[in-house]
């Protein structure tokens, strides 16, 4: 069953429901690239729908760590919501960035001490209620250990109930012909083949890169020929995780 996630993104929308006023969000931005790109408008378009005030803060790619960081506290004190769009370059230190967003206003569950889950874990949860998938007592892998991805999703499935795996970059991916739910998010084109997964498995493909000037996700398209649910990319967790950073933002700012 190939999951449509803006389907499933349009109930998150209609539980957020119409509201009085709607707090604002922002996006520090280093440089530009298709990826980063198609996340940024994918947001927007998101935002409008909520009447969310998007602020873009946009930096060079040739910026410095002391540079994203004085954007970045300029920016905290302008929204109500803050995302540091990642990845960031190279000569910036990521860990120094992220520890810099007010926990009150991390809606991307990935400062220091975050008030909320990170969006693709959330999405993740959902697409596994929406369809009864039961995750107690079952045997998971998780390719990739990132901190939007493989950590947060690792996290969700051990407090559902599943032994997980996690596979990390260059590893073997022997480990997924055990798993009855398989969680990827390596950013590797194409990694995953049939011939690595058991029949039926529930298949997440939350890996998102770049090939051939398109978006790809880390399953080969024909693993959804095997699996009992298949998230295409895009597609199909993209939208759900965009939905669920409003949620968070909404969360949040009832808070603050």
């Amino acid at each position: 069953m190939n999951i449509d996630g803006r389907v499933l993104a349009d109930a998150v929308f209609a539980r957020l429901g119409a509201r009085d006023s709607s707090p604002s969000l922002g996006i520090l931005i280093a440089g530009s690239d298709t990826v980063t790109d198609s996340f940024v408008r994918t947001k927007a378009r998101a935002a409008d729908r909520l009447g969310v005030t998007v602020v873009r803060e946009i930096i060079p790619a040739s910026a410095s760590t002391e540079d994203a960081l004085g954007a970045l506290a300029l920016l905290a004190r302008r929204v109500d919501g803050l995302i540091v769009q990642l990845p960031l370059p190279t000569q910036i230190d990521v860990e120094k960035v992220l520890a810099a967003i007010p926990p009150e206003k991390d809606v991307d569950g990935i400062s220091a001490s975050p008030k909320v889950r990170p969006p693709v874990a959330e999405a993740v949860a959902e697409i596994l209620a929406a369809h009864s998938v039961e995750v107690k007592g079952t045997n998971a892998a998780v390719v990739g250990s990132g901190r939007l991805v493989g950590k947060p999703c690792a996290a969700l499935l051990t407090e559902l109930g599943a032994s997980v795996t996690v596979i990390h970059r260059g590893d073997s991916l022997d480990a997924l012909k055990d798993a009855d739910i398989v969680v990827l998010g390596a950013g590797e084109p194409g990694l995953v083949k049939p011939e690595h997964l058991r029949h039926g498995v529930v298949l997440i493909d939350a890996g998102t890169s770049e090939s051939s000037g398109k978006i790809a996700g880390d399953a080969d398209p024909a693993c959804a020929e095997i699996a009992s649910v298949f998230t295409p990319v895009p597609g199909g967790v993209g939208p759900i995780a965009v939905a669920m950073i409003f949620k968070n933002l909404f969360e949040l700012a009832k808070e603050n």
